[in-house]
């Protein structure tokens, strides 16, 4: 089977892999743009096309894939499949119609929840126990297409998105590769989506990450495992930008208003919440180093009553 691949992060490299080392075809591989990276914003190409290169693969990076150049060059690879791992641009009718299977794409969530551009993210920032990917018929609409394959996974609890992005790139993979097995051996099948259970993630944005202490522990928590590695969270101390990278829930009575370091432990930092208190684990002051919470204490003053945010 001739395909296309179009995908840009690390989460889709696991899918490439799989596919290079199949029997199928790949005629040619669309990928973002290059894009500037760091504090040196240095042009930094996307994993994608680095893999692409290493394998000597037909490769293009269009601005946007409504460019009718980047159409033509498409209908002129005459793909069976077009399959989207990650790929950051919405197809429009027009590239749907163009391969003889039509275009599925690898979605990481259990849809219809979660359709969006963030769904390994908000299942952990919500609390959900439950996740998956799910393999689907593309149309003109987000994630709204016909449901192939799903596959669940859990959340667990010292989970974080930088953890289920993995575990799901490896489980959405192999996958895939049984959806395009089952296309190919004509016994693939499919149904709609119930559109009254769907479910929208939006893109994170800075402001996610800002801790409200009012919240509750867990909340709070759970912010932090979602949140990496961006937007992160984050908090003020001596007018300073605090980030929190790991932090553990330790339940007790509350005595103290919401924010307030009750005391330094060797474990952490125990702050209060509006409901429990969070021990602060692993943590970066502004300009400097990211650093455990018992190498920051030894070199910074935090007695008990100290209020962050």
């Amino acid at each position: 089977m001739n395909i296309i691949f179009m995908g840009t992060p690390e989460f889709a490299i696991p899918s490439l892999t799989l596919l290079l080392a199949s029997d199928n075809t790949l005629t040619g591989i669309v990928t973002q743009p290059d894009r500037p990276k760091g504090r040196g914003k240095k042009l930094t190409p996307p994993p994608v096309k680095k893999l692409a290169q290493q394998h000597g693969l037909s490769l293009v990076q269009p601005d946007t894939v409504k460019d009718e150049q980047f159409i033509h060059w498409l209908k002129t690879q005459h793909p069976d499949l077009i399959v989207v791992v990650a790929f950051g641009q919405i197809l429009p009718p027009k590239i749907l119609r163009i391969p003889s299977y039509g275009c599925i794409n690898l979605h990481a969530s259990l849809l219809p929840h979660y359709r969006g551009a963030a769904p390994i993210n908000w299942p952990i920032i919500n609390g959900d126990e439950t996740t998956g990917v799910t393999t689907m018929f593309m149309n003109e609409w987000m994630d709204t297409g016909d449901i192939i394959l799903q596959r669940e996974t859990t959340i667990e609890p010292d989970d974080d998105a930088l953890t289920v992005s993995h575990r799901l790139s490896t489980l959405g993979a192999k996958l895939l590769l049984e959806t395009i097995n089952h296309l190919k051996k004509g016994t693939l099948t499919s149904h709609p989506q119930d559109h009254s259970q769907g479910s929208y993630s939006p893109p994170l944005k800075k402001e996610d990450g800002s801790i409200d202490w009012t919240r509750n522990a867990r909340d709070i928590h759970n912010q932090i495992r979602g949140t990496l590695p961006w937007p992160g969270t984050f908090t003020r101390f001596e007018n300073k930008l605090l980030k929190i990278f790991k932090a553990e829930i330790a339940d007790a009575p509350l005595q103290q208003p919401p924010g307030t370091i009750a005391h330094v432990t060797p474990d952490g930092i125990k702050v209060a919440t509006g409901k429990g208190y969070l021990v602060l684990t692993e943590i970066q002051l502004e300009n400097r180093r990211k650093m455990t919470a018992t190498e920051f204490v030894k070199g910074n003053a935090l007695p008990a009553g100290t209020l962050l945010g």
